[in-house]
Formats: C-alpha cells, sequence, structure tokens
C-alpha cells in the first residue's frame, strides 16, 4: 500500500487541473512548483487590486503584498490538490467584468 502512495499516476491523478498541468509541462518538479507559486501570487495579487485595494500610503502597501506573499505560500500548497488556481481565475474574471461594467456606467452617466 506504500509504494501505492509513491506512484506518480497515483499523484498526479489527485492534483487539480492546473497544477497537473503545469506539473506534466515543466521538466523539473522545483521548477513546477516555482510556477504553481508564482500563478497563485500573481492572481491573488489581481484579485486584491481589482477588489479590495484602496489608495494608501506606499509603505502600507508593502506590508499587505508581503503578507499576502506569505499567505500565498499556504495556498500553493493546497493548490497541489484543491483548485485554488481555478477558483482564482474566476474570482478575477468576475472582478474584471464589474470592473468593466461599472467603468461604462460611470461614462454614460457621470455624477456631477
Amino acid at each position: 500500500m506504500s509504494n501505492d502512495v509513491q506512484d506518480p499516476d497515483f499523484v498526479y491523478g489527485r492534483m487539480s487541473g492546473i497544477a497537473r498541468f503545469i506539473y506534466e509541462q515543466m521538466p523539473s518538479f522545483t521548477g513546477a512548483g516555482y510556477v504553481l507559486f508564482f500563478l497563485v501570487f500573481l492572481l491573488s495579487a489581481i484579485v486584491y487590486k481589482l477588489g479590495f485595494a484602496r489608495k494608501i500610503r506606499p509603505m502600507q502597501n508593502v506590508v499587505i503584498y508581503i503578507f499576502l506573499f506569505i499567505g500565498c505560500l499556504v495556498l500553493t500548497f493546497l493548490a497541489f490538490f484543491l483548485p485554488i488556481v481555478e477558483g482564482l481565475i474566476v474570482a478575477a474574471l468576475i472582478l474584471i467584468i464589474y470592473r468593466v461594467r461599472r467603468m461604462n456606467e460611470h461614462k454614460k452617466d457621470p455624477v456631477t
């Protein structure tokens, strides 16, 4: 039974879609882990910027992105077997659609 757990097909079969795709396409496991982390961090930063960011001082912004970086380490471990990247993509798309619609409404009827 312990040999089944070490089988690559067993692990790949349990991975989420994008994580499995990254690990199958990258030449090394280390590089694939960094790519997955970068993707999670990039999508988290986009979702933060589109949905939650406010005008704040640059130093506060640095602190927020440091904590976002640390939080993405945890999300990356979850992204191996849960659809974290897929969820971040959906969240980013919803926020982009919301932002575009809000800008179009603002162009039609500017508040005076």
